[in-house]
């Protein structure tokens, strides 16, 4: 007999394991597959954010900024350092030992809120079945009402560089060596390139980043790439830009990699090779044939505004969806799904979705680059200030980056904030949330911040914006 749900989720990433949170929450009867399998062979839900991604980056950040900040900015503050040194088997550790515990949280919030787990792999089937297939092979089918596809994502592997796990990598791998590469490539200077870029340069390895565009960041603001390019070259990171790879082979102790420039044909030798070239749908095995799902030419399955599949009461959330691959867009649109099921009222605004890379100094953003609003044709107004100028960010010694408003000139709307500097992910909060209630730059002027605080940087771009700053120069 088939077991039958009012909703059953593929996938328990951070798409899927808040659909069916939600999903119970509004008192339906639901089931999650997964089959999510660790180096060592255990289940764990979560997905890649608390696996593979997310959190263990986070957490080698983290590590390794301390790690930096003891051996060159304690003596700013007056602290002697000496013999700093670097256990990276506590470092990687500690790592495992937060992600075990976030995944396993996820199963006692399961629990509490009456979500049943089920391991294995997923395939939907029509008419809403979902077949499971079990880690020993078994079979099962469940049924259910609804089913929400949140497969997430795996990443792009090139057909000219061999992936083998050890010389030649991906970001995965490169989250858990157990020892420093000396000489460390990487292909792609993405959100994903930087972040483990920074990890492996602040504990010692002499870092080459080969970017096939000609850009550095071109998905950020113009003038935050070129200040974060700024202090990247400055922590030591080689980032040669328009750099394109023709292949890359595997010699002995070490990887030769084959690219070429404007300037020719160059050769690059390095230990280790990690590919950070981006991340494609995961739907491998997903989707019968007559499951009725359609996919577009990049193997997006295809939704509309609300996330909803060509099939009826099928829908899709996440990185297997249009739009940006983060962990709080596939979040957002699997609580929106939940509650739409339920007949309640759910909505993604796609316009005020953050993005955040987390190295020193960070960097985030929401809403429109400077460039975007002009090519728009829409007339703007800019407000920038330095934290160089922040009273906080001084005693910090993080007077690195800047504060940056774009707003319309004619109703004074907000239509893009871009931070480079210290806590930048928490910052860009506040402009998510004014961007939400269409806030103008003269809200933001007009609402009191703390003294002393980073967030000050926020309200004196938004003076910045109409040449009212207090604190900084206005130009």
């Amino acid at each position: 007999m088939n077991e039958q749900y009012d909703v059953i989720v593929i996938g328990g990433g951070p798409g899927g394991y808040p659909a069916a949170i939600r999903a119970a929450q509004n008192g339906l009867k639901v089931a999650c597959v997964d089959e999510w399998r660790n180096r060592d062979g255990g289940h764990a839900f979560g997905g890649t954010c608390l696996n593979a991604g997310c959190i263990p980056s986070k957490a080698l950040l983290e590590s390794t900024e301390l790690l930096h900040r003891a051996r060159h900015e304690f003596a700013a503050h007056g602290i002697g350092v000496s013999g700093v040194a670097v256990d990276l088997a506590a470092m990687q550790k500690r790592r495992a030992t937060i992600v075990k515990t976030m995944t396993g949280g996820i199963l006692a919030l399961f629990k509490a809120s009456g979500v049943v787990p089920v391991e294995g792999h997923g395939r939907l089937l029509a008419g809403n079945q979902v077949e499971v297939t079990g880690f020993d092979g078994s079979k099962r089918t469940l049924l259910a009402k609804d089913v929400i596809l949140a497969s997430g994502s795996t990443p792009l592997r090139l057909p000219n560089v061999p992936h083998d796990g050890r010389r030649i990598v991906d970001s995965w791998d490169a989250l858990e060596f157990d020892s420093v590469p000396k000489r460390l490539g990487i292909i792609g200077a993405g959100v994903i390139g930087l972040e483990l870029g920074s990890v492996w340069r602040r504990l010692g390895s002499e870092v080459t980043m080969l970017e096939a565009l000609d850009r550095f960041l071109p998905m950020a603001d113009g003038a935050v790439s070129k200040e974060a390019q700024r202090h990247f070259k400055k922590l030591g990171l080689d980032i040669q830009l328009g750099a394109k790879v023709a292949r890359a082979t595997v010699a002995g102790d070490r990887v030769e990699v084959v690219y070429t420039t404007a300037a020719g044909e160059r050769t690059l030798e390095v230990d280790v090779l990690v590919v950070a070239v981006g991340r494609r749908p995961f739907t491998e095995g997903l989707l019968a044939p007559d499951a009725g799902v359609t996919q577009d030419e990049r193997g997006f399955i295809r939704v509309d505004e609300h996330c909803r599949t060509a099939v009826p009461r099928v829908w899709a959330v996440g990185d297997v969806v249009r739009g940006p691959m983060l962990a709080h867009k596939g979040k957002e649109e699997g609580i929106m799904v939940a509650d739409l099921i339920a007949g309640r009222y759910g909505e993604v605004n796609y316009r005020v979705i953050p993005s955040v890379i987390y190295t020193a100094p960070e960097i985030a953003w929401v809403g429109q680059t400077e460039e975007q609003a002009k090519a728009g044709g829409r007339s703007i107004k800019v407000g920038q200030f330095p934290f160089a100028a922040s009273g906080r960010a001084r005693a910090m010694e993080s007077p690195a980056g800047f504060a940056k408003i774009v707003a319309a000139a004619d109703d004074d709307e907000i239509l893009g904030v871009h931070i480079i500097g210290p806590m930048a992910g928490e910052l860009i909060a506040e402009a998510v949330l004014a961007m939400e209630y269409s806030a103008s730059a003269e809200d933001l002027q007009r609402t009191i911040h703390a003294h002393p605080t980073l967030s000050e940087a926020l309200h004196e771009a938004a003076l910045a914006v109409d040449k009212r700053a207090i604190d900084s120069i206005n130009r």
